[in-house]
């Protein structure tokens, strides 16, 4: 018997499949802080323009989220899983070879960035959770979600041992042979033709009048409008911190080896949150989970900003941040299915993704600026808490009717 003769043994084969290919796709690029430092020591580009190559990354793969999206909802996400194998290990082949920041944009900030949002989460998403049953979606895009913490937890020690071994180039062509690891997890994600439409949706989920009638719809909501905003505050605060946090340890005169473990640790609690999250969106209302984890942001930095800047505060503040680090992912595709449906899942929720990149642009372009224009992060700490004070606001008025609890089984 194949495991699509058992819909249970298949549902689960597909999630894990896709913690998979976020492992590999996000372990990569939520490691690529750690070159920054390396690379600026050998090629001397300077901070501000290897900071600005990251920020055009966070734009890319933003921007390549609903665009990936909607191929997988018309064409199956088998082709926009293996396009972006194939562009992630380009880029981080072609890095070694460039030595200017136009360079390393070209091939950190376009290529490895659109391989990195084709393979990632606007398209795992819609790929399995949308053909869930809606009491089974919040547990499952935890679960896919805590695979990209997992793939961080993994990737930043092994590629921190790589620089030291090899050095930054020969680190970077060993990222590019691991990112072809997700070709076979790309076709075995291949969505046949006759599946693609087989979207399992709500009972109250609106008719399916085209795409573009649902982007109008969604557009024209102001629920959908406040999550925009909400999510704009994540990608400030994640893209600041993974390209810039590496650097903020070295200010504290902490060797590097501290920062490599800082992001695992960051990926290893997010394992956790991110199940936690999708347990809680099946028995809380996500907005206002999210609003917790905005207000948790806020209050930890404060604490950060106060503590001495030691190993051991660093690892605490990892473990502390990480626990809501990409948390916010299920909460927040969850509210897009609740609000309209799950047929356009894929390219409703990247667009939410690409207003998360264009502050996660901001985030890394002006943690560059800030460094270099007073030496130090500081005004960047204190925009973070409060942005992440207004997003917590932010999602208190979206509209989102309260959880059904299951009944439980006598």
């Amino acid at each position: 018997m194949s495991t699509r003769d058992d819909p249970e043994l298949h549902h689960w084969l597909m999630i894990l499949l896709a913690a998979a290919m976020m492992a590999i796709s996000m372990g990569g690029r939520q490691s690529l802080g750690l070159f920054v430092s390396p690379i600026n020591t050998s090629t001397g580009m300077g901070i501000t323009a290897i900071s600005l190559a990251l920020a055009i990354a966070q734009l890319v793969w933003g921007l390549v989220q609903p665009l990936s999206g909607a191929v997988a909802d018309r064409y199956g996400a088998g082709r926009a899983l293996a396009t972006g194998v194939l562009l992630l290990a380009a880029g981080a082949a072609l890095t070694p070879l460039v030595s200017t920041g136009l360079g390393l944009s070209l091939t950190l900030g376009v290529l490895f960035a659109a391989g990195s949002g084709a393979s990632s989460m606007a398209v795992l998403m819609g790929a399995t959770v949308a053909r869930l049953p809606a009491h089974r979606r919040g547990m499952a895009s935890g679960i896919i979600n805590a695979g990209g913490s997992f793939g961080q937890f993994v990737f930043a020690p092994v590629l921190q041992g790589f620089i030291a071994l090899m050095g930054w180039m020969g680190a970077m062509y060993a990222l590019a042979a691991l990112m072809l690891l997700g070709l076979p997890v790309a076709r075995a994600l291949k969505t046949p033709a006759k599946r693609r439409a087989q979207v399992v949706d709500d009972d109250a989920a609106p008719p399916d009048r085209g795409m573009r009638a649902a982007l109008r719809d969604a557009f024209a909501d102001r629920s959908y409008l406040l999550l925009h905003a909400g999510f704009f505050t994540c990608g400030f605060h994640i893209a600041f911190l993974v390209t810039h946090l590496p650097g903020e340890i070295g200010l504290c005169g902490l060797p590097a080896s501290v920062a490599s473990w800082t992001l695992a640790i960051i990926g290893l609690a997010n394992i956790f949150g991110s199940l936690y999250a999708g347990w809680c969106v099946q028995r809380y209302r996500s907005k206002h989970v999210l609003a917790w984890m905005y207000a948790s942001r806020a209050v930890l930095i404060a604490v950060y900003l106060m503590a001495p800047k030691s190993e051991l505060t660093f690892y605490l503040f990892a473990a502390g941040l990480g626990f809501t680090w990409l948390a916010t992912v299920p909460p927040t595709a969850g509210l897009v299915g609740k609000l309209f449906g799950s047929r356009y899942l894929s390219t409703l929720f990247g667009l939410t993704i690409f207003t998360h990149q264009i502050g996660g642009f901001l985030g890394a372009w002006l943690g560059g600026i800030a460094v270099t224009a007073f030496g130090d992060y500081q005004w960047m700490w204190y925009a973070d808490i409060a942005l992440a004070a207004m997003a917590a606001l932010a999602n208190l008025p979206i509209r989102e009717a309260r959880v059904s609890r299951l009944p439980q089984p006598a």
